[in-house]
């Protein structure tokens, strides 16, 4: 017999010969499998292009040594499966949730031809080929399963070497069983995921039924037949005339969105113009009283003159040495009692001046 060591006490415990050989077998076998896309520069291959060779055995793995990144070797391969139709952000979101399930995973989808699908769920509003496609360039997915079956069976795990098959956890009756994934769960190879809400094929199927008109009208418009959109002549010509009547519709929109904004700058404009007016105002309002008001410029400059006016009319008598006495000897001397009345004494120095020029005429005469 083999000895192998013990791990308390280093001594050999003996193998029996069928594990020795089995041990034997399993270090001469590497695991081979693909291992996930670290880069996503190409779209995911399809698993008749990139099946799993490997001849290592697969032993079952329970969740918890999945979630704990065992083993180290290989990663875990995931399975979700569907159909696919018009791939939105709920399936990708499923995908996502199937891929980080485990530290180190290999999320291979499967989807199911348009056969099945039509028999066992309805028309489809992608090909199986479309559908193919669409999966492949999904950034989580690994793998792409063509034609996968309606129901897993044994053989097609055993195939492509499938840990856990991923789906969410409501029963999915069809194909006369009331949960195609009901034998899945019972193995204990079942891992659920959460759905979207407010997000699915049927819904975008429903709000197209809906809107029908709206897009029978804009692909009219983008060149598209009547035949292509399986229109009858009569409703050609009424989607034809409502498209007329949007197209001046819109016009007439767009002139009242512009008349509209020629109103607002007119008004933005006269609003700037008031208000350099009143500034312009209050500004000429404000030199007016300076110039012209009670203290302004002008009253002084009024005074002033008026002042060299009255010194202009009214100016001092000469003194008696004047030289202008002699000068004028014919001329009679007014009567000293006699005052100028053009130009009385403009201060009581000069009224006083007169008065002694009378004193002093009165002498001479004496």
């Amino acid at each position: 017999p083999v000895l192998a060591p013990d791990a308390e006490s280093e001594t050999a415990i003996p193998k029996s010969p069928s594990e020795a050989r089995r041990s034997e077998a399993m270090e001469e076998l590497e695991h081979t499998c693909p291992q996930p896309r670290l880069t996503l520069t190409s779209p995911a291959p399809f698993a008749d292009e990139t099946s799993c060779q490997c001849q290592a055995p697969h032993e079952k793995l329970t969740i918890a040594q999945a979630r704990l990144g065992t083993p180290a070797d290989r990663p875990v391969r995931v399975y979700a499966d569907g159909i696919f139709d018009l791939f939105h952000s709920g399936h990708a979101r499923a995908l996502m949730q199937a891929k980080t399930l485990f530290p180190n995973s290999y999320l291979l989808v499967g989807v199911c031809s348009d056969d099945l699908t039509h028999k066992f769920k309805g028309f489809t509003v992608m090909n199986e080929t479309e559908r193919y496609e669409a999966l492949r360039h999904c950034r989580y997915v690994d793998e792409v399963i063509r034609d996968a079956p309606w129901t897993l069976t044994p053989e097609f795990l055993e195939k492509h070497k499938i840990d856990f098959v991923a789906h969410d956890d409501i029963p999915y009756s069809s194909a006369g069983s009331d949960d195609v994934y009901k034998h899945i769960k019972e193995a204990g190879m079942f891992v659920p995921t959460q759905r979207t809400e407010g997000i699915s094929t049927s819904d975008i199927i429903t709000r197209i039924v809906r809107d029908y008109d709206v897009y029978a009208r804009r692909n009219l418009q983008r060149g598209y037949t009547a035949k292509q959109l399986n229109v009858s002549f009569i409703n050609e010509k009424k989607y034809r005339f409502q498209n007329q009547v949007d197209k001046m519709k819109e016009k007439v929109k767009n002139v009242e969105e512009k008349s509209k904004e020629f109103v607002y700058k007119v008004e933005e404009k006269s609003h700037d113009l008031i208000q350099k007016w009143e500034e312009k105002s209050r500004e000429f309002i404000g030199n007016f009283l300076e110039l012209f008001g009670p203290d302004g410029a002008w009253k002084q400059m009024f005074q002033e003159r008026s002042g060299r006016m009255l010194q202009a009319f009214s100016p001092r008598q000469s003194p008696n040495s004047s030289p202008t006495r002699g000068r004028s000897p014919s001329r009679s001397p007014s009567p000293p009692w006699v005052f100028n009345k053009a130009s009385p004494p403009s201060s009581p120095k000069a009224a006083s001046a007169s008065l002694s020029s009378m004193s002093e005429g009165d002498e001479d005469e004496k």
